[in-house]
Order: C-alpha cells, then sequence, then structure tokens
C-alpha cells in the first residue's frame, strides 16, 4: 500500500530542491527483513557515536556528549528526525528527553495513536547528537551549525539505511532543509514529500520556545499535518486489519 494518505491530494505535496545535496533514504523494510542483523549495526552504531569526539576536536564544542542511547524499533512506521538534543535530553539520556517530547506525544494523541507511542513504537533521532549549548543571543538552544551538521551527518545516514522506515516526522526547519531543502516553514507544515517510497511530513519544532505556533494561522497548518498523520495512521490500520487472520 502507497505510503501516503490516499486522501491527499496533488496540492498536498510538496517537490524537493533537487540542486542540494539532501539527505539520502532508503525504501521502508518491515522489521522481519534481516531484523537480527539490522539490530546489532544500529546498537554498533551507537557506540561508535557515543565515543565521537568531532566537534570537540574540531573546535566546536568544549565537552562533546553525543547522545548514543538509541529510542526506537527496527523497521518502524514512524521516525522523527529533530535539531539537536538540549540539556534535559543529554540529561536525561532520551532522545526528546525535555518539553518538546511532550509537545510530540501531545501531537501524536491529535492524530489518533495510543498514549505512550512515541516512546515505544517511534524511532526517535536527531541532525546531530550533542547539545550545542545556549544561544548567546537570547533564550534556547544555540543552534548547530551547517560544520556541526555535516560532521554529523553519517550517523544519521547510517541510522536512515538501518532503521528503514515508512514515515519520517520533521520537526523544525533544520531538519525539513536537511531532507527537503530550504522552503518557508508557512510552505512546509501539512505538506507531504514522497522520495524513494518513503513519506516525510513536515512540522514545526515542538519546542515552547519557538514562537511560530503562536499564530493562528500556522496553528491551522500544523493540524492539517497531524490531519495527515491521522490518515496515515488510518490506512496502517486498515493494512493491519485486512492481514490479520479471520475472527473464529
Amino acid at each position: 500500500m502507497r505510503a501516503s494518505p490516499s486522501r491527499a491530494a496533488a496540492s498536498d505535496y510538496l517537490t524537493p530542491q533537487p540542486a542540494l545535496k539532501l539527505m539520502p533514504l532508503w525504501p521502508p523494510l518491515p522489521p522481519a527483513a534481516a531484523g537480527a542483523e539490522r539490530e546489532r549495526a544500529l546498537t554498533q552504531l551507537q557506540t561508535e557515536i557515543g565515543a565521537c569526539r568531532a566537534c570537540e576536536q574540531a573546535g566546536y564544542l568544549e565537552c562533546a556528549r553525543p547522545l548514543a542511547r538509541r529510542r526506537g524499533p527496527v523497521g518502524p512506521r514512524l521516525m522523527v528526525v529533530g535539531q539537536a538534543p538540549g540539556r534535559l535530553t543529554i540529561a536525561r539520556g532520551i532522545m526528546f528527553g525535555g518539553p518538546s517530547g511532550d509537545a510530540l506525544e501531545r501531537w501524536l494523541q491529535a492524530a489518533g495513536f495510543a498514549p505512550g507511542t512515541l516512546r515505544r513504537e517511534v524511532y526517535l533521532s536527531a541532525l546531530t547528537r550533542c547539545d550545542p549549548g545556549r544561544n548567546p543571543k537570547g533564550h534556547g538552544d544555540r543552534k548547530p551549525t551547517p560544520a556541526e551538521v555535516a560532521l554529523c551527518r553519517p550517523w544519521l545516514e547510517r541510522e536512515l539505511a538501518l532503521a528503514r522506515p515508512r514515515v519520517i516526522l520533521l520537526v523544525g526547519g533544520m531538519a525539513i532543509e536537511a531532507f527537503v531543502g530550504r522552503v518557508k516553514l508557512e510552505e512546509a507544515v501539512g505538506s507531504l514529500v514522497e522520495l524513494a517510497g518513503v513519506t516525510l511530513l513536515p512540522l514545526p519544532h515542538p519546542s515552547g520556545v519557538s514562537r511560530w505556533l503562536n499564530a493562528p494561522a500556522h496553528q491551522a497548518l500544523l493540524q492539517r499535518g497531524l490531519a495527515r498523520l491521522a490518515e496515515l495512521r488510518m490506512a496502517w490500520e486498515e493494512e493491519d486489519a485486512a492481514g490479520a487472520p479471520a475472527a473464529p
């Protein structure tokens, strides 16, 4: 079955910018497809990430503390890619461990997913793996530089090649740009992108620091995106029901 919701119209789709070096994608694979091998490879990958000191050696960070505790299944239907782990995420050792994670959980429930889905069924990742520190010009976290993102890019590429999700939620402008190219949030949020059999669903960053969602028009775009996600969920439920054995 097509990964994108059948109810989506052509106008719901966003065209990526092929001139940019976008994040590569691989066709989705179910958990049963070489699941044990992929599981071992992902565990090894997290070990390598934990040992990485590239940003420290390059002088971008005083002390690199990459988040290397994997959170998510092999072959997930949903993957979330954010910008970078923040202070609370690093302290708690789980991706989206701060208020952003709470917001993501609320968004999933608004799309009809069961409570706890974020931590139980979704593969969580980010463009970079270390806390970039506070924003020197104001409140909130500092955005990783393009050089920092480039140093971490191989980790995410390997995760994508092993996890093989069907749908990736891109939260925030940096994640959207990495996969789709430079585009205004107003044009991206609520739309869909299909590449290599994977559906990309851009969403705003769930951080409470962002004021983008204060505008009613932007809230409407978020609701449109969550409606697209709800359609995906319903399509998966139909798949599951069709594949389930008949009741006695």
